[in-house]
């Protein structure tokens, strides 16, 4: 099981973060293949996720949703809702668990969402 996001899209977690810094490593060009996954609301809604969700601020003033304190992301190249091709890209970037762990296995195509 994975978790997506409210477009039904893969999050993603970066492992260049650093757990609970406040700020994501991912910025500029980065940032553009790698959107944050971004809310309106301080304390996002979240469904099927155990793990403790949060929100970080973004370079734009917008808030990037924390799961145990990592940023999560998007992946450009996701197109649908089932795509996964952005896990283990460089080695660096892995889909979150609905615990909130990194998953840098094979992954099975169950979502939750939040």
């Amino acid at each position: 099981m994975r978790v997506v996001g409210a477009n039904g899209k893969s999050v993603y977690f970066f492992t260049k973060d650093v757990k609970d810094s406040g700020k994501s490593a991912c910025t500029g060009a980065c940032a553009t293949t790698w959107p944050p996954v971004t809310t309106t609301s301080t304390m996002p809604a979240v469904d099927g996720v155990s793990g403790t969700i949060g929100t970080i601020p973004t370079a734009d003033g917008k808030m990037q949703i924390t799961i145990n304190g990592m940023p999560i992301y998007f992946y450009s190249k996701d197109e649908d809702s089932g795509d996964t091709y952005g896990q283990g890209v460089l080695g660096i970037w892995f889909l979150v668990s609905p615990s909130g762990s990194m998953m840098t296995a094979t992954t099975s195509s169950s979502p939750s969402s939040y």
